[in-house]
């Protein structure tokens, strides 16, 4: 299917040769899932691919790992774990022919179930033999970091400023790596009750009104993908991987019940419209502190609006996200 005014990158044949599977402990340590990966190597060196495989200390050092990889002539890079890793693996694959693999081992998968990646390792590896391999665009967000720099990120899911980054800044300590998904629903149902939801300003291009629209929100979020498995499912229905724009979700709205029904019609992959959030596809998006919100509280850290990229804390506003089109090769077996 194409869409009208936007790029739509099919499906190639793709032939590996050598690759690197990197693996992230932090992502599944256990025994079961290093005899996994032993069984995943050996489908692929049975395939007659050249096949390593590379321990990363932690996911930030998955992208080091990566360089080398890179350099020592690989043509395929398997990221093993969840969205984190592979978030930290596409900034070094992004805008060069070297193409993601992946093999899901943690605790969010989102990228994988988009993709159709199945979610036993050795069945993943497997699948890879056969799969085509897709040229799509990765965002990019602008954003102030924790330490006041300003710094810029890739991402391929999604980025979020508001509700949902403040909940990954509480989660940031490491809870969420100590405790997996536990931690998440837990501090997202003592968000529900406790966090109070500060306005900032969005301006956008919205390109099927081929104009630019100002509006203030709680949330916003640009997302990439079509499909985020689990409980969220269908987060903004019209998101595709393999358009080069970003579907948009704006909250205007501070009312819990209307989050909740949002969440809900994912839930349901239901289409209704919720009062209060807007959708909108978008190849930029500015989102910045009203104005009077910008100093000494929000410099104190009193309302500080923070800005996440594949569910990783980022930073503060002011934040820019736009899309870099065919940016990453990924291998997608349910394409």
């Amino acid at each position: 299917m194409a869409f009208p005014g936007v790029r739509y990158n099919p499906p190639s044949i793709f032939a590996m040769q050598k690759v690197a599977l990197l693996y992230n402990p932090d992502s599944g340590g256990s025994r079961k899932r290093q005899k996994q990966l032993g069984a995943a190597l050996g489908v692929l060196r049975g395939a007659g691919i050249e096949s390593e495989l590379m321990q990363a200390e932690s996911r930030a050092s998955a992208g080091d790992l990566a360089r080398s990889a890179i350099e020592s002539g690989c043509d395929t890079i398997f990221a093993c774990g969840g969205d984190g890793t592979i978030h930290n693996i596409v900034q070094v694959l992004a805008n060069t022919d070297v193409t993601l693999g992946i093999l899901p081992m943690g605790t969010a998968n989102a990228l994988a179930h988009d993709l159709g990646v199945p979610k036993n390792i050795e069945s993943a590896a497997r699948a890879a033999l056969t799969a085509k391999t897709m040229r799509v665009a990765l965002g990019r967000v602008g954003y102030v970091n924790l330490k006041g720099l300003a710094r810029t990120r890739f991402f391929v899911i999604a980025a979020g400023v508001g509700v949902d980054a403040h909940l990954f800044y509480k989660l940031h300590t490491g809870a969420k790596q100590k405790m997996g998904m536990t931690a998440y629903y837990a501090k997202a149902w003592n968000l529900w009750f406790t966090y109070v939801m500060p306005r900032f300003v969005a301006e956008y291009e919205d390109d099927e009104a081929r104009e630019k629209r100002t509006t203030e929100v709680t949330e916003l979020m640009a997302i990439r993908i079509r499909d985020f498995g689990g409980m969220v499912r269908e987060l903004a229905p019209g998101a595709d991987l393999q358009r080069d724009d970003m579907r948009v979700v704006f909250a205007q709205t501070a009312s819990r019940a209307a989050y909740l029904a949002y969440v809900i019609r994912g839930l349901l992959r239901r289409k209704w419209r919720v009062p209060g959030v807007e959708l909108a596809y978008s190849r930029k998006v500015s989102c910045s502190y009203k104005e009077g919100s910008n100093a000494p509280e929000a410099a104190a850290g009193q309302r500080k609006i923070y800005v996440e990229a594949d569910g990783e804390l980022l930073g503060t506003l002011p934040a820019t996200i736009t899309v870099v089109p065919t940016a990453l090769s990924v291998l997608a077996p349910g394409r």
